[in-house]
């Protein structure tokens, strides 16, 4: 495991002992912050189940501006804390020791930009903490995103009343699903049918425009447009016939 892009790319990361954290994988993690993209920049992460702190810390690398890591293994907390100082980044995080319900219930500061959930499998952690989450919308930051590493079996529907899937993604044994504020999807869907509705009228205006100059030059003989008409009805040089 290593980090893949940013100021501690080539960095391998070493992994927590023993089999209570699942690590995300490689691919799955590059395909994360390839969709996330410029964004991550700047943002405020929350990594709740920390593990190693792999994505975290790839967060970090790739320009987020502070990262809190939860975790209930002192094992965890341990390799968390190797891997931001092999990384050089531990300026710009806090490993908390904290059950991650109990912190999603009691937490008060500022908003997270992302919330990367990835608890144990097959516990239906994933839920309850979704739930938390959608509890409290004011653990997200607008326009944020809650980012689940769930195994696609243990996909299940999610009762909701803030949060509403956006996106997901199967990269072999990972799902990520995606969700954010439904306020704030109803907002961007707005804003873009907005834009395309410019768009749509900039170009039937630019087409009106284009038509009218059109037909004025036909008017005036001096249209290529017309020119090229008017071959129908000339004599063929070379056969004598007239074409149509």
């Amino acid at each position: 495991m290593r980090v893949i892009a940013g100021k501690a790319k080539g960095r391998k990361l070493i992994m927590t002992p023993g089999e209570g954290t699942r690590p995300i994988t490689d691919r799955a993690k590059e395909a994360l912050f390839s969709i996330l993209g410029d964004w991550i920049v700047e943002t405020r992460v929350l990594d709740l189940f920390g593990g190693t702190g792999g994505v975290g810390i790839e967060a970090l690398s790739r320009g987020a501006a502070w990262v809190d890591f939860v975790e209930v293994s002192r094992k965890a907390i341990a390799t968390i804390h190797a891997n931001l100082r092999h990384c050089r980044l531990e300026q710009q995080a806090a490993v908390l020791r904290s059950d991650s319900f109990a912190y999603l219930q009691r937490y008060q500061g500022e908003p997270y930009d992302l919330i990367f959930v990835a608890p144990p499998q097959y516990q239906g952690l994933w839920i309850k903490a979704l739930q938390l989450i959608d509890a409290r919308p004011a653990l997200l930051a607008p326009h944020g995103s809650v980012v689940v590493q769930i195994h696609p079996r243990e996909d299940a529907p999610v009762a909701l009343t803030h949060l509403e899937e956006y996106d997901r993604r199967r990269y072999g044994s990972v799902l990520l699903i995606f969700y954010g504020a439904a306020e704030d999807l109803r907002k961007e869907e707005a804003e873009a049918d907005e834009l395309d509705d410019v768009d749509d009228d900039d170009w039937d205006e630019e087409f009106e425009e284009d038509f009218e100059a059109e037909i004025e030059a036909r008017e005036n003989g001096e249209s290529d447009v017309q020119d090229a008409l008017d071959v129908d009805g000339r004599t063929d040089d070379r056969t004598g016939e007239t074409r149509t």
